[in-house]
């Protein structure tokens, strides 16, 4: 761990990351990428660059400044001096196209939209926005020492835009406290060391992605950046770079394990794998634990409200395969009833998260700020706990041991013949009949059940609907047995890397999905 004092540290701007890193990691390696190393002394030397070309350009503290660019070192060197001059930093998605662009732009109200000359080229057309636009790519690097703003620890630091799972996407709030604590509590908890290579294989704009970069950069670890969409060109790279640390979400997961190579020889300088932005099925974590044995799993919950909530310790995974654990250090997890009480274990309740890493609010949305972020209702007068939660939307349950349970997105839950259902209930069970190698249910309307369960499923090599049909029958009651299976190439995903489901709603049921090789009735 570090050892700069953590109460000057963790009550700096977060751009203190880069600037120390700078100069006490120096020549070791920030980022690999392509093959090509950049060292923490490089990087600081860049966001410098950066940082005094914003301070030319007239970017002034408290600014909302946003980024795209396909680079990670001058992704990660533009966000940090937007930091360091003291303003608030955007990770836009590189997947986004103009009008996914346009609208975080407006909606944030960005002053400045930091690219680079390759990115504007390859657009199908000119983004129309009022945001001043500067390019990297005319910032030459002249070994610019990096200074750093002071800034308020609760300060706005960064805002970071939801996956849109339902509706538009909102942009969240985050502090720099709320930023060194996630990057303090994550490092702790998973015994991360400097001589870790940690793979990032997820955008910096997801906050997931983002964790990657900012534990290297407070380590001195090594960043190993992969952005292929070809599950072997990816384990091919986590081979031949040696890497210790891999984070996935779900789809990214079973795409590796869809690799021969992945699946059947271990990775030899691999220690820990995490698994976040979605549940991940106890089938497919039985697979995972046996392909990389040699390897800590860790299974993790968060919302980009909180960024992580909980974790379940890689010792107790093999034992409780469908659990996402416990709170994670310096915060606190309740399980609330409708009616605004703590639940009982076995109960069903709404997770309520308090702690150092709760963001400030929603962007322009106050309503939706003061239904989700509200002070402690759970803290008793001379209580240390948190004195703000946020509400997540997700249902949960605890046991009697205070292991958390995923039961599913209050707005996702199925209502069909009278019962409430889980999609995840469902998918679990496909995942376990061994046919599947990825899985997702929808709905469509129904006059006598409510809601018609639509499967859609991606089938392994060998693998069969009427299996799979057969395998639902046996192991689901039939309120919850779907009542039609569409058999896709693919699942569509969103920017975030999660499977999108309102699209893959949409094309199923117009019938426009791409690659449906077969819709057969349950």
């Amino acid at each position: 761990m570090p050892d700069a004092s953590p109460n000057q540290l963790f009550a700096s701007n977060f751009a203190e990351l880069v600037s120390r890193g700078g100069r006490e990691f120096a020549d070791r390696p920030a980022m690999v990428f392509k093959g090509e190393s950049i060292s923490f002394r490089q990087l600081c030397s860049r966001t410098g660059s950066i940082a005094n070309a914003l301070l030319a350009a007239d970017v002034r503290p408290g600014d909302r400044c946003a980024v795209l660019i396909k680079d990670p070192a001058d992704a990660a060197a533009a966000f940090f001096a937007v930091l360091a001059v003291g303003a608030v930093g955007l990770n836009v998605n590189e997947l986004y196209r103009p009008r996914q662009v346009e609208y975080v732009l407006r909606h944030s109200a960005a002053s400045t939209f930091i690219t680079s000359d390759d990115f504007l080229a390859s657009q199908p057309r000119q983004l129309e926005t009022s945001a001043r636009v500067l390019s990297v790519s005319t910032i030459r690097d002249e070994g610019t020492e990096l200074n750093v703003a002071r800034v308020s620890g609760p300060a706005e630091a960064q805002i970071t835009y939801t996956s849109a799972s339902t509706g538009l996407p909102k942009g969240v709030l985050m502090s720099h406290d709320a930023l060194w604590a996630g990057v303090r509590i994550v490092a702790s908890y998973l015994n991360l060391q400097q001589s870790d290579r940690i793979a990032s294989l997820l955008p910096f704009s997801f906050v997931y992605g983002f964790n990657q970069l900012t534990t290297a950069l407070y380590l001195g670890a090594t960043l190993v950046v992969e952005r292929s969409t070809l599950a072997a060109e990816i384990v091919e790279t986590l081979r031949r770079e040696h890497v210790s640390v891999i984070a996935a979400v779900p789809p990214l997961w079973n795409q590796l394990m869809s690799v021969r190579s992945f699946r059947e020889e271990s990775l030899e300088s691999l220690r820990i794998m995490t698994c976040a932005g979605g549940r991940l099925p106890p089938a497919a974590v039985g697979e995972l634990r046996r392909a990389q044995p040699n390897a800590k799993l860790y299974l993790m919950y968060g919302l980009t409200e909180v960024f992580r909530s909980t974790y379940l310790p890689a010792e107790e995974v093999d034992a409780h395969p469908d659990s996402m654990g416990r709170a994670i250090p310096e915060s606190a997890v309740y399980v609330v009833r409708d009616d605004g009480t703590l639940a009982e274990p076995g109960e069903v309740g709404e997770l309520v998260h308090g702690g150092p890493t709760v963001g400030i609010g929603y962007l322009s949305d106050p309503e939706a700020t003061k239904r989700v972020f509200r002070p402690n209702p759970f803290l008793k007068a001379g209580d240390r706990g948190p004195e703000r939660v946020a509400f997540s939307g997700d249902l949960v349950r605890r046991d009697a041991d205070g292991l958390i349970y995923y039961v599913g997105r209050r707005d996702r839950m199925i209502k069909t013949l009278g019962y409430r259902v889980s999609p995840d209930e469902i998918t679990d069970v496909m995942q376990a009949s061994g046919e599947v190698k990825e899985c997702a249910i929808v709905t469509e309307p129904d006059a006598t059940r409510g809601e018609r369960i639509v499967a859609c499923v991606v089938l392994k090599e060998g693998g069969t609907i009427e299996k799979l049909t057969r395998f639902c029958k046996l192991e689901l009651p039939r309120h919850m047995q779907p009542q039609r299976y569409a058999v896709l190439d693919a699942i569509p995903r969103n920017a975030s890397g999660k499977h999108d489901i309102p699209r893959l709603r949409e094309e199923v049921l117009s019938g426009t999905a791409s690659g449906v090789k077969a819709s057969e009735p349950g």
